[in-house]
Parts: structure tokens; sequence; C-alpha cells
């Protein structure tokens, strides 16, 4: 549902404000169309810094507006859905606007991430240290992306665990979502590695102190380290499902072997009965114990190609 808040640090707690100040912090979720047009013409922002937070499909990026003096930071964060018996993650923009003392963030769902500002779980937390609180934010988005891997190798080792018991459609399925995610997270980590970079070759962005370039280079570590176990997890699960595929391939071979023995086994009664069973002149035509004479030979024969089959392990569940 659209949501518009607006905060300020008045000594040193966050209050919620009801309009708009200097050195405020003003956050949307899945504003309404009024909502952003009324801020970008407050402010007189671009015309596509605001809604090119709510396109799920934009990539992260800084834009620059010199003259004006307006910066827009866009980066991917993570989030989570419950599916039936599971979950799915995925990533969604956020939106991050500087203009006139003023901070805006845009984003289209509710998120912890932000949720952890709001709610004062951050220490070191004010709304006028504009590059302390852009930091700061990235800082969380990476321990969530690394949280939320974490939550994701966790749960695969459990569905492959059921999968080593029984090979279903569900937990393959399940897999593959994983997988799917995995890539959703290592291009939106490399996106976002790419504006922090860009944050600390270009100190013109963000006016930073010291202390601030020690936790944008924390930051970039942090990142860095989410996206070397994106790729370890994506690597795993990629021959995980490589080998299962093996697995269930091959034990469709073995099942298809042994079909194959026993109609061949029992093809040879079956052919033998209908020798016997033609309208001419065969042995043991006229006498009361040919029926038991035939179906003696046919017993016989059948339990040699078995014992043949056997031996050259056509019946054997495992390959030798």
């Amino acid at each position: 549902m659209p949501l518009k808040r607006i905060f300020k640090t008045v000594d040193d707690h966050l209050t919620e404000c009801t309009t708009l100040e200097k050195g405020c912090w003003v956050h949307l979720q899945n504003p309404t169309k009024e909502e952003v047009d009324g801020l970008t013409t407050r402010f007189a922002l671009d015309p596509t810094f605001l809604p090119a937070a709510l396109d799920e499909e934009e990539s992260a990026r800084i834009e620059l507006d010199p003259e004006k003096n307006q910066t827009l930071i866009l980066v991917d964060i993570p989030c989570v859905e419950a599916e039936g018996a599971g979950y799915v993650y995925s990533t969604i923009p956020l939106g991050i606007v500087l203009v006139d003392d003023v901070i805006i963030t845009i984003c289209t769902r509710d998120t912890p991430i932000i949720n952890d500002f709001s709610e004062e779980r951050i220490r070191n937390f004010w709304t006028y240290k504009r590059t302390r609180f852009i930091l700061q934010i990235l800082h969380r988005i990476a321990g969530r992306f690394l949280s939320y891997l974490k939550q994701i190798d966790k749960a695969s080792t459990l569905v492959q665990d059921k999968l080593e018991k029984a090979s279903r459609n569900q937990e393959l399925l399940q897999m593959m979502k994983f997988e799917k995610s995995l890539v959703y997270f290592s291009t939106s980590l490399k996106g976002n590695e790419m504006v922090m970079e860009r944050l600390l070759r270009q100190t013109s962005i963000l006016r930073q102190f010291p202390e601030d370039t020690d936790l944008l280079e924390d930051v970039i570590i942090e990142n860095k380290q989410a996206i070397e176990m994106c790729a370890i997890y994506r690597d795993i699960m990629t021959g995980t499902m490589d080998t299962f595929a093996s697995i269930i391939s091959n034990n469709l071979n073995i099942t298809m072997k042994v079909l194959t023995s026993l109609t061949a086994v029992l093809s040879i009664p079956t052919i033998i009965a209908s020798l016997w069973g033609m309208n001419v002149q065969v042995p043991f035509a006229g006498t009361s114990w040919g029926f038991w004479v035939v179906l003696g030979i046919a017993g016989v024969a059948a339990l040699g190609a078995f014992v043949l089959m056997l031996k050259k392990n056509m019946f054997n569940s495992h390959n030798k």
C-alpha cells in the first residue's frame, strides 16, 4: 500500500514529522503518481529520478545534475516472499535522492533495511548526516544480502537431503528457484559494486570525512564477500543439480534395463505356448500329459534365460 513518512533527528532521537524541513528524511513506499509528482515539483527534481526506483527492471547506477545540485543513487536490495511451502528470493531497486539538504528514499515494497532505520535499530544514525546515512544504508544492504545467502544455503541443504531419499519434482523445482535467486543476487551485487566503486573514486558525489571513507571501504569489502559467497553457492548448486539430473537419468536407465530383461524372460514361454497352440500337428498333441511337458519346457527355457541374464547383472540395480 502507498506510504509516505517524514523523519528528522531531534536531540539524537528519530522523530516523525508532518512537514518537509531542512535535514529531514522522506521515505516513499509504493507511492502514488500524485505523491511522486508532488515531490518532483516541490524540489524541482529531474522527472526521471523518483520513477526510476519504481521500475523493477532498472539497474544500479548514479545520476548527477550539477546545475540543480541533485543526485540519484539507485541500488538493488534483496527481498524474500513466501510461496507455497518455501520462499522466493529476488531483488528490487531502492532509490536515494539528495536535494536541498533533504534525503529521499523510494521503494516499491516494505523492506527491513528501511525499517531498521525508521525503528532506530541503527547506531550513530542522524538524518542530517546524509553521507553517513547513505553509507549505512549500503552497509545494511550488503549485510542483508549475506544473511539471505546463508538462508538459501541452509534451505538448499535441506532440499538436497530430501532429494537423496526420493527424487521428486517438488524438490527439483525448489532447487531451480534457489539457483534463479542466486542469479538475481549475483547481478544485483555486481551492479551495487560499481556504484560503491564510483562513490569511492569520485569524492565529489558525497562530502566524505575520513570515518566515512573507512565505512565505505568496509561496505565494499562486505559486498565483495557477498559476491564471492554467491558465486560459490551458484557453483555448488549447479553441480548439485547436474549430479541429481545424472542420478535420475541413471535410475531411469536401470529401471528400463530391468523391465527389458523381465520382458525378454517372459517372452520365451509366450513363444513356446504360441508354437504349441497352432492348429497343426505338434509333439505331445495326442497325450494327456502333453500340457505338462510343454509347461515344463517353457519353465526350463525361461529359467535358463533368467540365470543367463542374472549372471550378466541384468537384474542388478547397481552398476558394477
